[in-house]
């Protein structure tokens, strides 16, 4: 139980100090304007632009199954901490622009540990959704590693 633990801990640890180095950009969509204003889209952004032209906005869902409470730590428009209640959902809408575009912006999810049938801990479950589609999980909790998919176009 105490190794579980250790690796736990350890995991949670290396995914924040590799997450904490990401970018601190927001990375969602502007607010919808009514009227496009000269020089600007319906949508705000500069006409000509090439975010304008190429943004991409995708809806991202991260999951951590289970029962009762757990650390969990989350990377999408920001990098998160939390102490949560389980089921736990988190729904973010990321807006891809210029280079993430190719290269691709990394989001994942590092579930805590939940006591398994046995009463040994385990990794919660965990998903990634990306529009709809499953695109990443921890097997059920069978896998130490965290949920993690590089969400490009």
């Amino acid at each position: 139980m105490r190794r579980t633990t250790t690796l736990t801990i350890g995991l949670l640890a290396a995914a924040v100090v590799v997450t904490g180095c990401g970018s601190e950009k927001k990375h969602a969509g502007p607010a919808k304007a009514d009227k496009a204003s000269p020089g600007t889209s319906a949508s705000g952004e500069a006409k000509g632009s090439a975010a304008g032209a190429k943004g991409v906005s995708h809806q991202v869902v991260f999951e951590v199954g289970g029962t009762g409470t757990a650390q969990v730590m989350w990377n999408g428009n920001s990098n998160h901490f939390e102490q949560v209640t389980l089921p736990w959902t988190k729904t973010e809408t990321m807006r891809l622009q210029d280079a993430e575009l190719k290269v691709g912006v990394m989001v994942s999810v590092v579930p805590g540990s939940v006591q398994g049938p046995d009463g040994m801990l385990k990794p919660a479950p965990c998903t990634i959704k990306v529009d709809g589609k499953r695109v990443a999980d921890n097997q059920d909790g069978k896998s130490p590693k965290p949920c993690e998919y590089k969400l490009k176009d």
